[in-house]
């Protein structure tokens, strides 16, 4: 979706002003939403992503893609890393009820789809111990030299 355009929203009463949404906003919402799932590890992001991640800067967009579709809905894109161990299908499955609910509920738009593509499986990382009587891991011989 191109970044200038907005969604107006349809309101019974428009006598006060329209009411505009930038399609990033609807990426956050879609975000933060498919990031609370448990089995979710992380989103799936761009180069530019990463680079902003490691200058301290994170964006919540991450990993969505927004689309408007000509029957005046929405289809998201959601690229995830899943925990190893989850269970693919029902976590995917709560990434597409959540994402399709908060939508609706912050914005009052219709999700038609939600495409939740799995990028990777995160193994958990193994807690490395470090005896500080042997730095390097060396094994001592029997008469106890090197």
């Amino acid at each position: 979706m191109a970044e200038d355009s907005t969604i107006i929203l349809n309101s019974d009463d428009q006598s006060l002003g329209k009411i505009q949404i930038a399609p990033r906003v609807i990426e956050i919402i879609a975000g933060i939403a498919a990031n609370e799932i448990d089995g979710v590890s992380k989103m799936h992001g761009s180069l530019a992503n990463n680079v902003g991640e490691l200058l301290g800067r994170s964006d919540r967009r991450r990993g969505v893609k927004l689309f408007n579709k000509d029957d005046q809905t929405l289809a998201i894109d959601v690229d995830v890393y899943l925990d190893y161990g989850a269970q693919l299908p029902k976590v995917a499955a709560e990434i597409q009820d959540k994402v399709t609910q908060q939508v609706a509920l912050m914005t009052d738009l219709t999700v038609s789809e939600v495409n939740v593509h799995v990028q990777g499986v995160v193994t958990p990382k193994e807690e490395q111990v470090v005896d500080p009587d042997n730095l390097f891991g060396q094994e001592e011989s029997e008469d106890g030299e090197d």
